[in-house]
Order: structure tokens, then sequence, then C-alpha cells
């Protein structure tokens, strides 16, 4: 089983950046599909940004432009660049397959961006 670790979160102020990093305890060159995914208080988590093993990329229109998602096969990761950051960019973001299953949960990283 699958285990991702997420990390590259914190505070930063408005038109900030931040670079996250989810590492899996296994290979993922065998998942097509990857996708990054962010729940703020009081919401349901929502998926923000996938990406094949080829390489295809897909956002959601609230962060398209401004995030950029990316994977390393050989070092079993996948990455989450994000500029202009803003306040409702704020929450907890996580890793998973697409579509996500349940047990590969982690304990995501806390982005929170000040105004």
């Amino acid at each position: 089983q699958v285990q991702f670790v997420e990390s590259g979160g914190g505070e930063v102020q408005a038109g900030g950046s931040l670079r996250l990093s989810c590492t899996a305890s296994g290979s993922i060159v065998s998942i097509n599909l990857m996708g990054w995914y962010r729940q703020a208080p009081g919401k349901q988590r929502e998926r923000v940004a996938t990406i094949s093993t080829g390489g295809m990329t897909n956002y959601a229109d609230s962060v398209k432009g401004r995030f950029t998602i990316s994977r390393d096969n050989a070092k079993n990761t996948v990455y989450l660049q994000m500029i202009s950051l803003k306040p409702e960019d704020t929450a907890v973001y996580y890793c998973n397959t697409v579509p996500y299953r349940h047990e590969y949960w982690g304990q995501g990283t806390q982005v929170t961006v000040s105004s």
C-alpha cells in the first residue's frame, strides 16, 4: 500500500509563492493520474490539479495560471508550484491518486495566505 507524505506548506503573504512536495513510499510509475487536493476550513475537499504519467495536466479554474503540477517518477514525487497566492488558497493540501483512494490520504500540509 502506497503512503503519501506532503511537505512544503507554510505561511505567506498574498502574492507569495510556495512549492509543495508529495513523496510516495512506493513507485508511482504505474499510477496514471496523480492529483493535488485541498480542504479549506468548513469546506469540502476539492481537487485543484492533476497530472498523468505522460505529463498531461489539468487545473481547477480557481488556480489556473497560478499553480503548476509536475511529477518526477524516478523520485516518486509530485510537486505543486504555487505563485500569486491569495487568501482563499488557505487550506490543507493533500496529494492522492485520481480518483482518490481513502486509504491513501496523508496528513497534508497547511498553506496559510495572509492578506
